[in-house]
């Protein structure tokens, strides 16, 4: 595919998704990286144009630089803190006494102890769709009850091979110090990749995750 089919199949699948106005946001393909740049309106509509470019088939590489630009007045850091309290409050999958939070112009920071990458994801999940967040840096850090590399390595490759959406031949996996799991080798999709991610992130002692994969 050429750059200038890539560049269209983009903005092919922009307009047809309708979650976000593309209307502001450019694109271009660089040697097989593609380049987004423009603006939006809400954090969560910069995620969606992330997304929307992630499905598209040929897409290997992104380099973003959309901004955030609300249309109204700007929310005071104190009052995006309480609605990320609150909203974190309200959710079941999320353990909201264990996770502080900070908000520095728009920009929003999670800390805190949870025991599952599941619980630290919802907590990025509720505050970056909240009115006024321009970024979200998700400092949560995981417990890591078990410090076994080698049953942590059989419980992830087990759980790759029988993943319906991941080849897992193409998958190296590695453990180091003690629970950070490494993924490396090739894929075909993002889909796949995000598979592999998540079957590591699920797996009992896993702290972290670098993810070195290719898509192919």
């Amino acid at each position: 595919m050429s750059e200038s089919q890539l560049r269209q199949s983009i903005l092919d699948e922009f307009e047809f998704d309708p979650s976000f106005n593309s209307g502001h946001i450019n694109v271009a393909v660089e040697r097989d990286v593609v380049i987004l740049t423009g603006y939006v309106i809400s954090y969560a509509e910069k995620l969606a144009a992330i997304a929307a470019t992630r499905r598209v088939k040929g897409v290997h590489a992104i380099s973003e630089h959309i901004e955030v630009r609300y249309p109204f007045t700007k929310t005071a850091d104190d009052r995006i803190a309480q609605r990320a309290v609150d909203i974190l409050d309200w959710n079941v999958l999320v353990p909201a006494s264990s996770i502080d939070v900070q908000v520095e112009d728009g920009w929003l920071t999670l800390s805190g102890r949870v025991d599952w990458h599941y619980e630290r994801a919802a907590a990025e999940d509720d505050v970056r769709k909240l009115v006024g967040v321009v970024g979200v840096t998700n400092n949560i850090v995981i417990n890591n009850p078990i410090d076994d590399h080698t049953q942590i390595r059989a419980c992830l490759e087990s759980a790759l091979e029988r993943h319906a959406e991941i080849a897992s031949k193409g998958i190296r996996v590695t453990v180091k110090n003690g629970n950070m799991v490494v993924l490396e080798g090739s894929v075909e999709t993002w889909d796949e990749r995000r598979a592999a991610q998540n079957a590591a992130w699920s797996t009992p002692g896993v702290a972290a995750v670098d993810d070195r994969l290719m898509i192919s």
